[in-house]
């Protein structure tokens, strides 16, 4: 629930309102091009290709918890994400060899081939989308704005908001 105020809502100068639907229509429609680009280019949602991502990133295997805190997923959204991503014999799960209350989510073989499949497809994707639309200026404003934003956000920052 939004804490009580006696101030009058801040409303956004239309340069604000701007700035803020052209980000929200942005992220909606590139978000929803690259995964249609996903399920059309590989089979893979857009969950599946961060999941296999990730683990390729980490030389196929990550404890669970990690995967999820990485993916800013909570465990058990992860875990059910994981189970159908099993079925298909994508990834693997076992118990950590270090500590058998923890599972390690690992890439098999068939998962191996899906993300060094769909990778190449992917970075396409984002290039059409994204990157090769802006200048290089442009890309490093986009990547300044991101971390500046998002820092605060993330789930380890700590309570000054850094």
């Amino acid at each position: 629930m939004a804490p009580m105020t006696d101030q009058a809502p801040r409303w956004l100068t239309p340069e604000e309102e701007r700035a803020w639907r052209a980000w929200r229509r942005m992220q909606l429609l590139l978000t929803a091009r690259i995964a249609a680009d996903h399920v059309a280019d590989s089979g893979l949602s857009d969950p599946d290709y961060d999941v296999l991502s990730k683990l390729s990133e980490a030389q196929g295997e990550l404890r669970v918890s990690e995967l999820a805190s990485s993916m800013l997923w909570s465990q058990s959204r992860l875990s059910h994400h994981l189970a159908r991503m099993e079925r298909r014999s994508l990834i693997s799960r076992d118990a950590c060899a270090d500590d058998r209350r923890g599972t390690v989510a690992r890439l098999t073989d068939t998962g191996w081939r899906a993300i060094e499949e769909a990778a190449p497809a992917h970075l396409s994707s984002v290039r059409r989308h994204l990157v090769d639309r802006l200048t290089p200026a442009q890309l490093a404003a986009l990547a300044e704005i991101a971390e500046t934003v998002t820092a605060p956000l993330l789930p380890d920052a700590d309570a000054s908001g850094g």
